[in-house]
């Protein structure tokens, strides 16, 4: 159901609250308390392959990591958001809210950076759980977007296994590394949100997990 737009006035802009879950937390980046834990889950050449799809990266320094992230920051007006888990501290990846467009309640989940010890995760499904209800529980917004590489399969299975809908191809979207790269467009909105959230929470329940923390259902099974 679409809601009454009539006395529409925006949507604060996102990303400056920290969000503490059962197993993650997601927090604003900062360089004095972020950058060194961050550089190591997902930087140097060790992880050069989480940037293998995206327009940016690989970063092989940390000076060249804190300089990207500060650049964005202030340039592309971008919300880098540290993933923790909750139990250790312990730094494990990052997603940005960039595209944020708070006057219309939109804003995409993008440079999608999950080191080792966060992929597939509870933790990193958490994370986005996180971010979306950031969103649309907090802030009102309306729309919430993943775009990735048409080529990168996996991100793609992403975004439809966290329930964004697919929306289509942009052909010749931009120049990346050197290569074409066709855009695909994925969002959820508010009006899917309450079945969404719910299907995330059911997931998230320790019913839901094995001994060794392994899913019982997939996250699917509950959208």
């Amino acid at each position: 159901m679409t809601r009454n737009l009539k006395n529409w006035v925006g949507c604060k802009h996102p990303g400056q609250e920290i969000c503490v879950g059962s197993y993650a937390i997601i927090e604003p980046y900062q360089r004095q308390e972020h950058l060194a834990g961050l550089f190591a889950a997902v930087g140097g050449q060790e992880n050069a392959e989480i940037w293998h799809y995206m327009p940016v990266g690989p970063f092989l320094s940390e000076a060249d990591f804190a300089n990207f992230l500060c650049k964005v920051h202030e340039e592309g007006d971008w919300e880098t958001l540290v993933i923790k888990e909750r139990a250790s501290g312990e730094i494990l990846g990052m997603f940005s809210l960039m595209r944020i467009r708070a006057e219309h309640g939109s804003a995409e989940v993008g440079c999608v950076a999950y080191g080792a010890k966060l992929k597939r995760t509870r933790i990193a499904t958490e994370a986005l759980y996180l971010l979306a209800a950031h969103l649309f529980d907090n802030l009102g917004y309306r729309r919430f977007e993943w775009k990735c590489n048409s080529a990168n399969q996996a991100s793609m299975s992403a975004a439809i296994r966290y329930g964004f809908r697919f929306e289509g191809v942009f052909r010749n979207d931009m120049v990346s590394k050197g290569v074409n790269r066709d855009t695909a467009w994925y969002a959820m909105i508010d009006s899917d949100w309450p079945e969404l959230k719910a299907g995330y929470q059911a997931w998230l329940e320790p019913i839901n997990f094995d001994a060794l923390g392994q899913q019982i259902e997939k996250l699917e099974n509950f959208h």
